[in-house]
């Protein structure tokens, strides 16, 4: 799907401008990039913002026309940042990956169109384009550099595809003790917890064993809402096994933390 989506460059003059276009479109999964009468390319400016998307700037194609870099295109869609005489149809980012994506899904080729960074697109340009689509930045400070314009539009595209795929938006990181981490402590080991922990309360004068009051209670009813699991049950055994050393002046093993 997504590389029925093409990014096309009209007239960029700074070659950063494309390496950073480039980098944006790797992050986000895309390939296929079309520019259009580049004042400076290739260069090793571009290579350098690249970041590693290489790939991309290799596979670029350089073509003489928005005709021809439109080619083949069934949906184009042209970024404008300013207000025009004749009123055209007017998407947002989060609209535009969304009819990016159904588009290309259903076979069609669809080109995002990028203006010059001094003037944007010409009004003979963007007439060829069948959406426009505004980035709704600060009136107060609205000029976006080129590289992030096309950041903002293929993220959106990303998120728009990911939805369509039934693919999680983010990925809960993993730690290298996840079995444990991810397996509750048990009844048993909760009690003979409550029996430690009592205990060394009891040792550090915190709690009068004469007169417990609902200490004990309430800590039972923190820690059954809190769904302590096994590895945390480990830390927390710990840090009572190296107080009760330390009450009784038995010198400290360093590496205890690292459960």
């Amino acid at each position: 799907m997504l590389d029925n989506i093409r990014v096309v460059l009209v007239g960029t003059s700074h070659p950063g401008n494309i390496g950073g276009a480039a980098r944006a479109m790797k992050n986000m999964g895309l390939s296929r990039l079309v520019l259009v009468e580049p004042e400076d390319f290739p260069s090793g400016e571009a290579v350098a913002r690249a970041s590693g998307a290489t790939d991309v700037l290799d596979a670029a194609r350089v073509v003489g026309s928005l005709e021809e870099a439109l080619a083949g295109c069934s949906l184009v869609i042209g970024t404008s940042a300013r207000d025009r005489r004749i009123p055209w149809p007017l998407l947002d980012p989060r609209e535009c990956g969304a009819r990016s994506c159904e588009h290309a899904a259903s076979g069609g080729e669809v080109a995002l169109v990028f203006g010059r960074e001094y003037a944007g697109l010409t009004n003979e340009e963007l007439q060829r384009c069948q959406y426009h689509v505004h980035i709704p930045t600060d009136p107060g400070f609205s000029s976006l550099n080129l590289a992030a314009a096309v950041q903002v539009l293929v993220y959106e595209v990303r998120m728009a595809w990911l939805a369509l795929q039934a693919l999680p938006t983010k990925v809960e990181k993993l730690e290298t003790t996840a079995m444990l981490n991810s397996q509750l402590a048990t009844a048993d080991e909760l009690e003979s917890f409550y029996g430690h922990l009592q205990r060394v309360l009891a040792m550090i004068g915190f709690l009068d064993p004469q007169k417990p009051r609902h200490l004990m209670a309430r800590l039972r009813r923190l820690y059954g809402r809190s769904a302590v699991s096994k590895l945390e049950m480990n830390i927390l055994r710990g840090i009572l096994t190296e107080t009760e050393k330390a009450v009784r002046g038995e010198p400290h093993k360093q590496g205890k933390s690292d459960v």
